[in-house]
C-alpha cells in the first residue's frame, strides 16, 4: 500500500540542487527603519529666564501685576516639549510610509527578477514537458545542460539579493528574496537517481527521467541500456548504439556503472534504496516527492510518464533520429531518367525519387485520393510538383490524366508544363480575376463529371463504361490562393469529399499546413510528403512526427522528402528526382500526338467581341448587350436588354466603352424608335420638354451619353428642371412602352435619383473603387485594368459587343429674330451688344427709342404706330414702365435678353422656366401674346458669334 511520506519546507541547504544560472544583478536596497524616539530635552534656561524677569520688575516696581509674567516659563516648557513631540512623529510616520512604498516597488523587482531567472533557468534545463512544448531544443547543446538531470522543480536558491537592516521587513524581504519558486531541481547525471515508491507511479516517474536523458542526449553521446518492468518503449528510443554516456536502467547493471554513466532506478517502497544512486526521489504523491542528495533535501513536484505516452515519445525520436541519419545514405542528387520507366497499368503510380536501395513510388489513386505537400521556402517544394507532374505526363495519355495547375507564388513554377498536352491551364496569382473565375468552373466541373458517370449507369470513374480522363488540381502555396479567395476552401472541401468517384484530385502544396488546411480537408489527403519545416507542429500535423523539422536546412537538404501513405506507421525518406527543360521537352515530343483534352472551365471572355460575331443584322426590340461569363455552369451567356426593363444605365470612366455600349444598343433597334438626346444643352431641353409634354410611340428607347455632363451643362435650376423631366420619363416610361438607356460617369449628384428608377444597371472600368462601390457593384470585383467593355451587369461579368460609335451631326443654331410686327419692346443690358442691336434694327428700316425718352410720347406711339419701331431699356427701367410693358406684349413682340433669366419670371409673370439659352451667344426670349417663348438670336450678333466660333 502506498504510503504517501510527509512532506517538509525546503531546507535553507538546498544549494546542491540549485543549477547554474547568469550573474546575479545588483543588490537591492531597503531604506533605513526609522530612528528610535528621543527624549526631548527640558529647556530649563527659556524656562528660568521668563522667572527672573518677572522678579526683577516686582522688585523695581512693586507691582504684582509683573509677577504674572513668571506664568511663562511652565508654558514655554510645555510647548516645547510637545513641540518636539509632534515632529518627531511625523518624521517617523513618513520614514515608515517611505520603507511601505519601497517594500512594494522591491517586492515586484523581486518578482520581476525571480520570473527572468526561472525562464534561464528552465529554458537551460527544460525537463520532459520543456522538451516536448519546444522540440527544437532537443539534442541541442547548451552550456551547462550536458551532464545534468531535472529531477523535479521546487524551491532552489536566488541570486537575487537584498541589502537591510536587521530588522522585520528587511528579514521578510531577504527570505522572500533568497527563495525562487517552481525553479528546475537539478543534480548531476552521473550521480544516479533512485526513485523510491509504488511500482507503477515510480516506474512512471523514472520513465521520464529516462526520456529527458534522451531529449537532452542524441543517439552516438547516449545509450540505453534495461527497462524496469519490461516495458518496450526503451527499445524503440534510438539511444540503442554503443555510447560514451551509459544510462542503466537495471539495478544489478547499474551497481557496476563506469564513472560518468547515469543511473536511473525504480526503488520499491519497502527496499532499501542502491547505496550507488546518491540522489533518492521518494515519492510523497502522484506529483510530488523528497529528494535526498547531497546532505541536503527539497520538496520537488516531479513529472510522469505512462507506458503509451513513452512509446510515442519513443516513436517520434526514433523518427526525428532516422531523419538526421537518413540523408548520408541518400544520394545527393537523382535524374529524372535514372528512375526507369513507369507502367500505364490501372492507378497513377510513378515514381519520384529514391531512398538509396530502390526508386520510391508514389500512385495518387491508390495511396490519396488526395495529397499534401509541405516544406518551407526552399526545400524544394517547386521542384517536387513538377517532378510529379511530369513523370505522370510521361506515363499517361491524355486520356487518362489532365491537370489545371495553380501558382500562387509568383506565377512562373509551372511556365516549364505549360507546353504539355496534359496541362489544361496554368493559373496565377498575377491573374487574380482569371483565377477566381477558373477556380469557380470547378463546381460545374463536379457537375459535369457527375452527369458522364450516371449517363453511363456507373458508379465511378473506375467503370470501365466511363470515358473520361482524371483531373489533378496542383496548387503552389495554397495560403496565398485561399487569402485571395477565400470562398474555394468550400471548393476544395467538395472536391476532397467526392473527388475519390469524380476522378478529381488534389494535390496541395503549402509552406505550412497548420492553420491553412482544414482538418476536414486534411482527412481526405491521407498521402502526406513532408520537405524541411521550421515548426515541428506542422510536421506533427501533416507527418504524424517531428521528422520534417530535424531535416537539415542546408544545400543538401533541398529535394529531401519524407513520405507517408495511409498505411504506413512512419514516414520514409526519399531524395527526389530533379526535372531539366530537356526532360520536359522529351516528353512533350513524345506526347505531341495526344488528343486534346477538354478543358474544366469556360475560356476566359476575349477582350473585343465585335457586334456582327453577336447578331445577324436584323432589327430586334430585345437588343444585345454582350455577352455575359458564366464559369459555374462552364458558359457564355448572351446578355439583352429586355422588353420589360424600365431602362439601362451605364456607369464608368473615360475610354471604358460607354458610348459603345450606347450604339451597341441602338444598332440593333428600329431607328424610329430611337430618340437620341444630344449633349447640346439648349437641344437636349428642347428634346426633354418634346418627350415630357407629348407621348412618344410605344417601344420608344431614350438614349442619353453622359447624363452627369448633361447635367452639369444646366445651370442650377436647368439642371433640376432637366432632372426631373428626366425622372418623369423613368417612372412613367414602363406605362407609356418607353425605355431609358443613360450613361453616367459616376452614380451622384442629380443622377442618382434618376439611377435609383434603373436598378438595371451594367458598371464599366471605373475611376476608382468608390465608385465602383457607388453604383452597386461588388468590390471584391473592381479592376483598375479591366479592358474597355468589360461590364458587371446582372452579377456577372459581361464584355459589351463593339460597334462604331455614330457620329452625330451638329444640332441646328437658334435662328435670328426678324420682326414680325410694327412694335417691338428690347429688354437687354447695357453693353457693347446694345449697340451693335440698335445699329441692326436701324439698319432693318426700324425706328428705335430709348426706354429712358418721354413714357406717355412711347405708349401713345404703340398704341397707333405710324412706322415700326422699337424700344430697348434694361430690366430695371422695364419694371418701371409697367404699362409700357403690357402694351408691346399685347400689340407687339417682346424681346428678353438671355443674360435676364432672373428677372424673367418679374417681367413675364411665368413660373415656368423659359427655353434653355447658352450664355454669351447671343440668345434671347422672345414672347408673342398667347404663345410660348421661342429661343432666338438678337440680330447685330452673328459676327461676334461666328468670331467666338472661330
Amino acid at each position: 500500500m502506498f504510503t504517501p511520506v510527509p512532506a517538509s519546507p525546503a531546507l535553507s541547504t538546498a544549494a546542491p540542487f540549485r543549477p547554474a544560472a547568469e550573474p546575479p544583478e545588483e543588490r537591492l536596497v531597503v531604506p533605513p527603519a526609522p530612528a528610535p524616539v528621543r527624549r526631548t530635552a527640558v529647556p530649563w534656561i527659556a524656562a528660568l529666564a521668563p522667572v527672573a524677569a518677572a522678579l526683577g520688575m516686582w522688585a523695581m516696581t512693586g507691582a504684582p501685576m509683573a509677577l504674572w509674567f513668571a506664568a511663562l516659563g511652565p508654558l514655554i516648557v510645555a510647548g516645547t516639549l510637545l513641540d518636539g513631540r509632534r515632529v518627531t512623529r511625523r518624521e517617523q510616520r513618513t520614514v515608515t510610509a517611505e520603507r511601505e512604498r519601497a517594500r512594494g516597488r522591491i517586492e515586484a523587482e523581486i518578482a520581476r527578477r525571480h520570473e527572468r531567472e526561472r525562464g534561464v533557468l528552465c529554458s537551460r534545463h527544460p525537463g520532459l514537458l520543456g522538451y516536448l512544448a519546444r522540440p527544437q531544443e532537443i539534442w541541442r547543446p547548451v552550456p551547462g545542460r550536458e551532464g545534468t538531470l531535472v529531477v523535479g522543480h521546487g524551491v532552489v536558491p536566488s541570486s537575487t539579493r537584498v541589502d537591510s537592516d536587521d530588522d522585520d521587513l528587511g528579514r521578510a524581504l531577504q527570505a522572500l528574496a533568497g527563495n525562487l519558486t517552481d525553479a528546475p531541481v537539478v543534480v548531476p547525471m552521473a550521480a544516479g537517481v533512485a526513485v523510491v515508491g509504488p511500482v507503477v507511479p515510480a516506474t512512471a516517474v523514472a520513465r521520464a527521467l529516462v526520456l529527458q536523458l534522451c531529449a537532452s542526449l542524441p543517439p552516438g553521446r547516449l545509450q540505453v541500456r534495461g527497462a524496469p518492468g519490461g516495458g518496450e518503449w526503451a527499445d524503440r528510443v534510438p539511444h540503442d548504439a554503443a555510447a560514451p554516456v551509459i544510462c542503466h536502467l537495471d539495478p544489478r547493471a547499474a551497481a557496476g556503472r563506469a564513472p560518468g554513466d547515469a543511473a536511473v532506478l525504480a526503488i520499491p517502497p519497502d527496499a532499501v534504496p542502491p547505496p550507488h544512486c546518491a540522489a533518492v526521489l521518494t515519492l510523497t504523491g502522484v506529483d510530488s516527492a523528497r529528494l535526498e542528495y547531497a546532505g541536503a533535501g527539497a520538496d520537488v513536484r516531479v513529472e510522469a510518464l505512462g507506458h503509451a505516452q513513452a512509446e510515442r515519445i519513443a516513436d517520434a525520436l526514433a523518427a526525428r533520429a532516422a531523419a538526421v541519419r537518413a540523408p548520408e545514405t541518400l544520394p545527393a542528387e537523382v535524374d529524372l531518367g535514372a528512375l526507369g520507366e513507369d507502367h500505364a497499368a490501372g492507378g497513377l503510380r510513378v515514381r519520384i525519387g529514391h531512398d538509396g536501395a530502390a526508386a520510391v513510388g508514389i500512385d495518387l489513386v491508390e495511396d490519396g485520393p488526395h495529397a499534401v505537400v509541405t516544406g518551407m521556402t526552399g526545400a524544394g517544394k517547386s521542384e517536387l510538383l513538377i517532378t510529379w507532374i511530369a513523370r505522370l505526363c510521361a506515363a499517361r495519355s491524355t486520356r487518362d490524366v489532365v491537370f489545371l495547375l495553380a501558382d500562387f507564388k509568383g506565377g512562373t513554377a509551372f511556365d516549364a508544363l505549360a507546353g504539355l498536352p496534359h496541362v489544361t491551364g496554368v493559373l496565377t496569382d498575377l491573374d487574380g480575376a482569371g483565377a477566381e473565375r477558373a477556380l469557380r468552373s470547378l463546381r460545374a466541373e463536379i457537375r459535369h463529371r457527375e452527369s458522364v458517370i450516371s449517363a453511363a449507369g456507373a458508379r465511378d470513374i473506375d467503370d470501365p463504361r466511363v470515358d473520361m480522363p482524371r483531373l489533378v488540381i496542383v496548387v503552389d502555396e495554397l495560403a496565398a490562393l485561399l487569402e485571395g479567395h477565400r470562398d474555394l476552401a468550400a471548393v476544395f472541401g467538395d472536391v476532397g469529399a467526392r473527388g475519390r468517384a469524380l476522378g478529381m484530385h488534389l494535390i496541395l502544396g503549402t509552406q505550412r499546413a497548420t492553420g491553412v488546411i482544414r482538418e476536414a480537408l486534411m482527412a481526405n489527403c491521407p498521402l502526406r510528403i513532408g520537405l524541411r519545416v521550421t515548426d515541428p507542429a506542422d510536421s506533427r500535423y501533416a507527418l504524424g512526427t517531428d521528422a520534417a523539422a530535424a531535416l537539415p536546412g542546408d544545400a543538401a537538404g533541398r529535394g529531401l522528402a519524407l513520405i507517408r501513405r495511409a498505411a504506413d506507421d512512419a514516414p520514409a525518406l526519399a531524395r527526389i528526382a530533379r526535372t531539366r527543360v530537356a526532360d520536359i521537352d522529351r516528353i512533350r515530343t513524345a506526347r505531341a500526338g495526344e488528343p486534346v483534352p477538354r478543358a474544366p472551365w469556360q475560356p476566359a471572355l476575349p477582350a473585343h467581341i465585335p457586334l456582327e460575331d453577336l447578331t445577324e443584322g436584323a432589327r430586334t426590340t430585345e437588343p444585345l448587350i454582350g455577352l455575359a461569363d458564366d464559369p459555374e455552369q462552364q458558359r457564355r451567356v448572351a446578355v439583352r436588354l429586355r422588353d420589360r426593363d424600365p431602362g439601362l444605365l451605364v456607369v464608368g470612366g473615360p475610354g471604358s466603352g460607354k458610348s459603345t455600349l450606347l450604339a451597341t444598343i441602338a444598332a440593333q433597334l428600329d431607328p424610329a424608335s430611337v430618340r437620341r438626346l444630344p449633349s447640346d444643352p439648349e437641344v437636349l431641353w428642347d428634346r426633354l420638354c418634346e418627350l415630357t409634354a407629348r407621348s412618344a410611340p410605344e417601344g420608344t428607347v431614350v438614349v442619353l451619353d453622359d447624363l452627369d455632363v448633361a447635367l452639369a451643362g444646366f445651370p442650377p435650376d436647368y439642371a433640376a428642371a432637366a432632372a426631373a423631366m428626366l425622372e418623369h420619363l423613368c417612372r412613367t416610361g414602363r406605362g407609356r412602352g418607353l425605355r431609358v438607356v443613360a450613361s453616367t460617369g459616376r452614380v451622384g449628384g442629380p443622377s442618382a435619383r434618376i439611377a435609383e428608377l434603373l436598378p438595371r444597371r451594367a458598371v464599366l472600368r471605373t475611376s476608382s473603387r468608390l465608385d465602383h462601390v457607388a453604383a452597386g457593384a461588388d468590390p471584391a470585383r473592381f479592376d483598375a485594368e479591366a479592358p474597355a467593355g468589360r461590364a458587371q451587369l446582372d452579377g456577372r461579368t459581361v464584355q459589351i459587343g463593339h460597334t462604331a460609335v455614330p457620329t452625330l451631326l451638329p444640332p441646328p443654331g437658334a435662328p435670328t429674330w426678324r420682326a414680325a410686327s410694327d412694335v417691338v419692346g428690347l429688354i437687354v443690358r447695357a453693353g457693347s451688344g446694345t449697340r451693335r442691336l440698335r445699329g441692326a434694327l436701324e439698319g432693318a428700316g426700324m425706328i428705335v427709342c430709348d426706354i429712358a425718352d418721354d413714357p406717355d410720347a412711347l405708349l401713345r406711339r404703340s398704341e397707333t404706330p405710324d412706322a415700326p419701331f422699337a424700344v430697348v431699356g434694361e430690366p430695371e427701367q422695364w419694371q418701371r414702365n409697367w404699362r409700357l410693358l403690357q402694351a408691346v406684349r399685347a400689340r407687339g413682340e417682346l424681346l428678353l435678353d438671355a443674360s435676364c433669366l432672373l428677372e424673367y419670371r418679374v417681367l413675364t409673370g411665368d413660373r415656368t422656366p423659359p427655353p434653355y439659352c447658352a450664355p454669351g451667344l447671343g440668345r434671347a426670349w422672345l414672347l408673342r401674346d398667347g404663345e410660348p417663348p421661342v429661343r432666338v438670336v438678337l440680330p447685330g450678333q452673328e459676327p461676334r458669334l461666328r468670331a467666338r466660333a472661330a
